[in-house]
């Protein structure tokens, strides 16, 4: 029975950075309601359709709180979460369609407790909060700095001068803002540990990063695992990873979500990520492999996948390997309407100098080096920069959509 009231929260990230982890200190003790961080900069029509979707109880601004009214009170008679529901996060998944992560109080806490003792993290240690808190990965960092007793440094946004000033020991970044801090020459030698989720990293920034000083831990994870799960590779302790017989990723540990949010209130299923997981598993949707030792590669999301002449194709594979070549700063595959070949192999790429951006063949030798013929690259596109989500992966869509308009390069 749904018994717990779930409010919305929506707070400027530095000005309600205290408001935001008060409130989720509240939700994680039992002391207040569940939370359901959103974003306050959506457009008015986006976010009255989360509400109206997720059907919070009532609405935390920085000015106060206030009840809300359901457009269809028969549907949301039951407005509640569980008990032990402490926040749900809003998301679009693959389809496009909102989803409400619910996540407990107690698989937050050692999904928290396990990625302080993993990277050696000792009592005291400040958070940098550089992330949204309406995504997982910055309601973790609050729940580390909540665990470690320390409240974070907030701020909307990341350059060199916050990081020298700042003086935190911890962060979590996505791989567009790591690389902008190395190219400011930010000193990220002195953080003990930059955690870098949300997309694979570009081939040669870890690299940098390392030639830098830094110590980056690569993470794995989605907001029904709390986000990262695993890092560099490695399950955080009580996580388990496993591969089914479609190549998809499996987890299991105490870190999983419990249900997703509906707009009647309680659980839905729906897809591969649907519903409460099944048993202890929950069945992800995207592809990896795991080494004799048990450390897990990601290969990129089943969804991406291209399906060129009859040839599938995984657009992260491609990306590492267009990577390396030196005129590429950074890359992104995907895979664009064909009459012949039903999906052609895109390379939307930044170039290095854009007086002198690589040209297609050299992108298909490299590839045809490494990987089958067919997933090199038939079409590339020569961008400024790659579109970004909020979370801080490339935005495909935008870049199919994009692709379809432009004439190849």
């Amino acid at each position: 029975m749904s018994t717990r009231p779930l409010h919305a929260v929506l707070l400027p990230p530095a000005p309600g950075g205290g408001q935001l982890l008060e409130a989720l200190s509240a939700a994680l003790d039992g002391s207040g309601p569940a939370i359901l961080p959103l974003d306050p900069g959506l457009p008015p029509a986006r976010l009255a359709q989360l509400l109206d979707v997720f059907a919070p109880s009532a609405i935390q601004t920085p000015t106060g709180t206030k009840r809300t009214v359901p457009s269809a009170p028969a549907a949301h008679a039951g407005p509640g979460v569980e008990p032990d529901v402490a926040v749900v996060i809003a998301t679009s998944g693959s389809t496009g369609q909102p989803k409400g992560v619910e996540l407990t109080a107690a698989a937050l806490r050692a999904s928290a407790a396990s990625s302080l003792a993993r990277i050696g993290a000792r009592p005291g240690q400040r958070w940098l909060c550089c992330l949204p808190g309406f995504h997982v990965a910055g309601i973790q960092v609050l729940v580390r700095s909540l665990l470690a007793g320390v409240d974070p440094v907030v701020t909307a946004r990341v350059d060199a001068e916050v990081t020298a000033t700042a003086g935190c020991a911890h962060v979590s970044l996505v791989p567009t803002q790591l690389r902008r801090l190395l190219d400011a020459g930010a000193p990220l030698a002195e953080f003990d540990t930059i955690l870098l989720g949300g997309a694979a990293p570009p081939a040669g920034l870890l690299a940098d990063a390392g030639a830098a000083g830094a110590r980056v831990v690569v993470t794995y994870g989605m907001s029904e695992t709390c986000g990262g799960c695993v890092y560099d590779g490695w399950p955080l302790d009580g996580v388990q990873v496993a591969i089914d017989g479609d190549g998809l990723i499996g987890i299991a540990g105490p870190v999983l979500f419990s249900g997703y949010r509906s707009r009647g209130g309680g659980s839905r299923g729906g897809g591969s990520r649907g519903g409460r997981p099944s048993g202890r598993w929950f069945r992800t949707s995207d592809l990896g492999s795991l080494d004799a030792d048990g450390r897990l590669t990601v290969r990129g999301r089943a969804d991406d996948v291209i399906n060129t002449g009859g040839e599938k194709v995984v657009p992260g594979e491609v990306e590492a390997v267009l990577g390396t070549i030196d005129g590429v700063r950074d890359v992104v595959v995907v895979g664009l309407p064909d009459a012949d070949w039903g999906e052609i192999v895109t390379a939307v790429v930044v170039p290095a100098d854009p007086a002198t951006p690589p040209h297609l063949r050299q992108l298909r030798a490299q590839v045809r080096g490494r990987l089958p013929g067919y997933a090199a690259p038939r079409r590339m596109l020569l961008v400024a920069e790659l579109p970004m989500l909020p979370s801080g992966k490339p935005d495909r869509m935008a870049l199919r959509e994009a692709g379809q308009r432009e004439p190849p390069q």
